[in-house]
């Protein structure tokens, strides 16, 4: 029988850990073994730079935890060494992030075990489609992008016809004015 003090120990961890996954938009269970310390630094580093919390984690703590946010399906792949990135913003990211990490090692030190996404637990194939989008910044820029385009083109063919009649933007404009005051 473990200590009273280390059991609630245990306990607080597991709690927190329950507490941060019912939180998290989405998360990855990595094993991260054969990695060097400089590399796992650039890792926190990037981790960090997209809000995501990464930390090593115990099995069997973890399994605690996963189980009572009801992701029991993680079970099998709570072996070896576990670390878990979780993020509360962006849901692409952990995939994402780790998945770039991973292939720097070709799948051989640093691989995704598992993954969930508002409380689903992900196939390996969903997660590695995840990861592949692009980020949720990026596709906003697309959207926008696509969105002035039609405007842009406009603009450009007011202006060349203004032109083309031997008239300026410029012209065009002196007579609203006049008109105005």
């Amino acid at each position: 029988m473990p200590n009273a003090k280390v059991l609630s120990e245990k306990q607080a961890i597991v709690a927190e850990l329950t507490e941060k996954l019912k939180s998290a938009s989405s998360g990855v269970l990595v094993d991260y073994k054969g990695i060097t310390v400089a590399q796992d630094t650039a890792l926190r580093a990037e981790c960090r730079k997209n809000e995501l919390d990464y930390a090593v984690v115990k099995n069997t703590l973890v399994r605690f935890a996963i189980n009572n946010v009801g992701l029991e399906e993680m079970d099998s792949v709570l072996n070896g060494t576990t670390s878990l990135a979780l993020s509360h913003g962006d849901p692409i990211a952990p995939m994402r992030v780790i998945n770039k990490f991973a292939k720097q090692f070709n799948g051989e030190k640093f691989t995704i075990k598992a993954g969930f996404m508002d409380g689903k637990v992900l196939s390996m194939d969903e997660i590695m489609a995840l990861a592949e989008l692009p980020s949720k910044e990026a596709l906003q820029a697309q959207v926008l992008g696509t969105m002035l385009a039609p405007i842009s083109s406009l603009a450009i063919v007011i202006k060349a016809i203004c032109e083309q009649k031997g008239g300026s933007v410029e012209a065009v404009e002196a007579p609203a004015e006049a008109a105005a005051e």
